[in-house]
């Protein structure tokens, strides 16, 4: 017997869009605290007399946590369900994110870094999941756009407010601030979520054993995609506000007004990308070419982002980065339902694990390449190599995984 993937009827989730918004605020919230640190870079870089290549072991430390941590929570909840498994991942982070005020040295920074990597590592699986359990095809890459647009906003509130935080309180305060907004999330999901898991949920589709899952070349080729497309999303996350300093001159009141914009650009990228994939669907398309085609759009915008290497304007170059940005996000929530489109929800958190981590140890080498790169040449090379990597990462992904269409898997004995 073959297990497929169950279709939930949409009428049977009046909560489904209740439960997209929080994953929504809960991955604003995510990015709000990832952000903090990049966002006071040059004042923490300036007050423990850090260089690029210094800083950048500080973000790998969270990449190697995240890369670490990602396939273990994609497990964790495909067991506890998704209600358990973000109440345990939030609190996690928002504890890390606070321990960022009480540290003063490099070691210290990658301590707490580490710590945040792997405890915020739960809310793509987690999403994910969450998402596939709730949403029926058609709706979920919009769904999945609705919560990475939560990465773009949070992104962009994250440099005017946490900038306004520190000139008032001071940058311990800052990272106090932003860690108490998870606290505040999580009585609303305990509230709204219901006790019992959704009827997709683990008593409905049981795990599927990772052997069975890692002989699939659909899932290799979700992974290898991930690998190679996220750094270039890391990138901007890490660097952008240092790049903006650096390299273009701006001051902190200058990154605060402008640094926002390629994580605007990102949100909207998002909704886009979910909404040409459903809106293709509904009009009567497969999946497959639904997807498809909504990732190609994406990875056709991507390479702008090398302009910005070349340009003599500051704007004009953050707007190239502001089309890498929208394209990345249009690209990335339709990869990211592939899970769900070729296998049960059972299946779905462990596939976001991996790939997940896959993504982590993209960015992470390419990270450390970025602190060496830029203390002894330019960020010219990064940012060339970055606009090639989306191309890159779609024929690889479509070379290894084939058509969109559900896999048969062998039944649970």
């Amino acid at each position: 017997m073959a297990q497929g993937v169950a279709e939930p009827r949409a009428g049977e989730r009046p909560l489904r869009w209740g439960i997209v918004g929080l994953l929504f605020l809960a991955t604003v919230i995510n990015y709000i605290d990832r952000q903090a640190l990049s966002v006071l870079a040059p004042v923490i870089k300036r007050e423990l007399n850090l260089t690029n290549f210094a800083y950048s072991t500080v973000t790998a430390w969270f990449l190697v946590a995240y890369a670490l941590a990602m396939w273990i929570f994609g497990a964790i909840f495909d067991r506890l369900g998704n209600r358990r498994g973000f109440a345990l991942a939030i609190t996690l982070w928002s504890l890390a994110a606070a321990g960022h005020a009480l540290v003063s040295t490099l070691r210290g920074f990658q301590v707490v870094r580490f710590a945040l990597g792997a405890s915020e590592s739960g809310n793509w699986p987690g999403a994910t999941r969450t998402v596939a359990a709730w949403f029926s095809a058609r709706q979920r890459a919009l769904a999945m756009g609705l919560v990475n647009c939560g990465a773009a906003l949070g992104s962009a509130i994250a440099p005017p407010a946490v900038l306004a935080l520190a000139a008032v309180y001071g940058w311990r305060a800052a990272f106090l601030a932003t860690a108490s907004l998870g606290f505040l999330w999580l009585v609303a999901w305990l509230v709204v979520h219901p006790r019992a898991e959704h009827e997709r949920g683990p008593l409905r589709a049981p795990p599927v054993p990772w052997p069975v899952l890692l002989r699939r070349r659909e899932v290799w080729g979700i992974v290898l995609a991930r690998f190679f497309g996220d750094p270039i999303w890391w990138l901007y996350l890490f660097w952008l506000p240092l790049y903006l300093h650096d390299a273009r001159g701006f001051d902190l009141k200058a990154i605060a007004l402008t640094a926002w914009l390629p994580y605007l650009t990102a949100g909207l990228g998002s909704l886009g990308g979910g909404w040409i994939s459903g809106h293709l669907l509904a009009r009567g398309h497969s999946v497959n070419r639904a997807r498809r085609t909504a990732i190609l759009i994406g990875t056709a915008l991507m390479p702008v982002g090398m302009a910005a290497a070349f340009v003599a304007s500051p704007m004009h170059a953050l707007a190239c980065m502001c089309v890498t940005a929208f394209g990345f996000q249009f690209w990335v929530g339709n990869v990211q339902t592939l899970a769900s489109d070729y296998f049960p929800v059972g299946a779905v958190g462990s596939i976001a694990g991996f790939a997940g981590s896959a993504a982590a140890l993209g960015a992470l080498i390419f990270t450390l390449c970025t602190g060496w790169v830029v203390d002894h040449v330019s960020y010219t090379p990064i940012l060339v190599t970055a606009g090639l990597l989306g191309p890159v990462a779609t024929a690889s992904l479509f070379l290894l995984s084939g058509p969109v269409r559900p896999v048969p898997l062998p039944a649970a004995r």
